[in-house]
């Protein structure tokens, strides 16, 4: 198995199902939204929107054309990668050993994988430096023009997500994402010194809000001063992963760039690669929460 792991190799079957549970367990946008396959060379989703309503006609009435627009929205996976040094006792290591060793990668990993979806989604930004990306350009919830911004002054919790979900017009909202701090003040809200959202209580994330889904998630006020999403994930927002996950065992070198040669630090370096792509099917589904000074 060492040797093979040298030129590189996938993760266990088992490793990568485990990976992909916990993405869907720990990304606000993953868990509010539908995966669905993504071709390596992107795929196309077609929205179409019908401006008027059904024609009510007699017998022997006349029957009109209602309209229809039809528009792709372009799903391109973007590769992200993520790598680190483990003592080269991994490459002589028994089979059971390496797994062990494979799994606790894939537990950072996949919490890298999650906000990184999560970030790049909502912000347009590169998770590692925070600058905004070209590669992502007006594909996030923070560049795509068409996303209502509301104001939230803190206190005005309530009345801020009433705002947000008339903003989306005839939209349904089927989902909040909502900052640490949002969550915070919700849990602060009280009616005759009884707590409204004690679900919200020490940093909790309930899963719910009203009867909505909602998630609490640090990754949501990650790049500015954004405090919550809200809007029609579940038909508006899609994600995939365009192909498996690729697991390489670096020997050799110093491919993180360090300054430290592997060899010499008696170290190997195990780097994965993921193709995740995503789409907004249409902007004005969604509403941006924003904090004002």
């Amino acid at each position: 198995m060492a040797e093979t792991l040298q030129m590189g190799t996938m993760f266990a079957p088992e490793v990568v199902a485990d990976l992909f549970n916990k993405v869907k367990g720990h990304s606000t946008l993953a868990q509010l939204s539908g995966q669905i396959p993504v071709a390596f060379t992107g795929s196309d989703i077609f929205t179409f929107s019908m401006d008027s309503e059904v024609n009510l006609v007699g017998e022997g009435g006349k029957k009109g054309a209602g309209g229809i627009k039809a528009e792709p929205v372009k799903i391109v996976p973007l590769k992200v990668e993520y790598g680190a040094r483990v003592s080269d006792e991994f490459m002589y290591a028994s089979e059971e050993k390496q797994l062990d060793i494979l799994t606790a990668f894939n537990d950072g990993y996949s919490k890298k994988i999650a906000r990184g979806l999560d970030i790049m989604a909502m912000h347009g930004v590169n998770p590692r430096d925070k600058q905004v990306s070209t590669l992502i350009g007006t594909k996030s919830f923070d560049t795509a023009t068409g996303v209502t911004k509301v104001d939230y002054i803190a206190g005005t919790e309530e009345a801020v997500l009433e705002t947000a979900a008339a903003a989306i017009g005839e939209y349904d909202v089927t989902g909040f994402a909502l900052s640490k701090t949002f969550g915070s003040e919700l849990a602060k809200i009280k009616i005759n010194g009884v707590p409204q959202y004690p679900e919200f209580r020490f940093g909790a994330s309930p899963g719910a809000l009203g009867g909505t889904a909602c998630d609490v998630n640090s990754t949501v006020s990650f790049a500015n001063k954004a405090v919550g999403y809200v809007g029609d994930f579940a038909n508006g927002f899609k994600w995939g992963f365009a192909k498996d996950i690729p697991l390489e065992v670096i020997p050799y070198g110093d491919p993180d760039q360090t300054g430290k040669d592997l060899k010499a630090y008696n170290q190997v370096y195990l780097r994965a690669e993921t193709y995740i792509g995503w789409g907004i099917l249409d902007p004005s589904a969604f509403a941006k929460i924003i904090k004002k000074d």
